[in-house]
């Protein structure tokens, strides 16, 4: 679940706690060129105000009108936009996609709260949703289950999908930390300098102050894992790295110039890692896009973390082969 989602059940629950009655939709399914995935949320109030998004804009406008036009629903049901042609035209769905969604109203608000609950404590929770019996259910969750629906049983995962550890509590990974945890990640930050970390104060990250290494290999990183080493101190980035590129973590980088990159390299192979798992390592780190300041090089970062997250090939992204700036230290 990402920030927007969570935001929508934080306004479902104030809306219902003021009084108010309210239609969660959930995309279920998407064709096409649909613009958000399986387990977007939209919230609409019984006055027409909406948070949140199912289509990009496209839909919206015609479920407000289900929803202010029509008595409040006695269990979920099915809605589909864009499955012809003349539907798709009609709704402006971009290049012919699809939606099938699922529409409740929410009387009882508790499950709201458990899967809040869970987000605060960084726990993934799987909503099970019977549409025969408007029935809700909440278990546990892993990183690798997804959004599914059979027709009668609707499965959503909520919490904090991906995780990032940063290593180093400086000014660039409070900007990193704060666009990470925009982006659906759950976000540990590492750094065993007091001086550094006593002015940490991210809300929603973690700090650790244990040594690099010992966090990668307690932390058991898997699939849905990316590592960040923004230090520039080889003491503390180094050991970090040469743990990470040996996990099946999908991101590992580290900041730095080309130059003090290929440096790295060469301390890393006096460890026991490989030449595959030493060219996992992403550097100098971030798409090149002119980036000088520390939350415009957070940005560059994120953006080729998004990349790699995604399998889109770096290269038509940019060409990065000079990084976004030369650290000469």
């Amino acid at each position: 679940m990402d920030s927007v989602d969570l935001d929508v059940l934080k306004s479902v629950l104030a809306w219902r706690r003021a009084g108010r009655t309210v239609n969660l939709v959930t995309v279920v399914e998407t064709w096409g060129s649909a613009p958000r995935p399986p387990g977007a949320l939209l919230a609409i109030r019984d006055d027409g105000q909406i948070v949140g998004s199912v289509s990009g804009g496209c839909v919206e406008d015609d479920l407000i009108d289900r929803c202010r036009n029509s008595p409040l629903l006695d269990r979920p049901q099915m809605v589909a936009y864009g499955v012809t042609t003349e539907q798709a035209a009609r709704f402006g769905l971009p290049c012919g996609g699809a939606l099938k969604l699922v529409q409740e109203p929410v009387t009882d608000v508790t499950w709201v709260e458990d899967i809040l609950a869970r987000s605060d404590r960084h726990e993934l929770a799987q909503r099970t949703l019977d549409l025969a019996t408007g029935k809700v259910t909440i278990g546990p969750a892993s990183r690798s289950d997804k959004t599914s629906f059979d027709g009668n049983l609707l499965k959503v995962t909520y919490g904090p999908l991906w995780r990032m550890l940063i290593i180093g509590a400086g000014q660039l990974s409070r900007y990193l930390a704060e666009m990470a945890m925009a982006l659906d990640y759950q976000v540990i930050v590492c750094d065993p300098r007091e001086e550094y970390r006593a002015d940490w104060n991210v809300p929603g990250s973690q700090l650790v102050t244990t040594m690099p290494d010992d966090t990668v290999v307690q932390l058991n990183l898997d699939a849905h894992s990316a590592v960040v080493a923004v230090t520039h101190d080889p003491k503390l980035d180094d050991m970090a790295l040469m743990e990470a590129l040996k996990s099946p973590a999908f991101y590992i980088g580290a900041l730095g110039s080309r130059v003090n990159t290929a440096k790295r390299k060469e301390r890393l192979r006096e460890f026991d890692l490989s030449e595959d798992e030493i060219n996992r390592l992403h550097g100098p780190i971030g798409l090149r896009i002119g980036s000088r300041t520390p939350p415009e090089i957070a940005v560059s970062i994120l953006a080729e973390v998004t990349a790699v997250k995604n399998k889109f090939p770096l290269d038509k992204v940019s060409d990065k082969a000079t990084g976004n700036f030369e650290v000469t230290a």
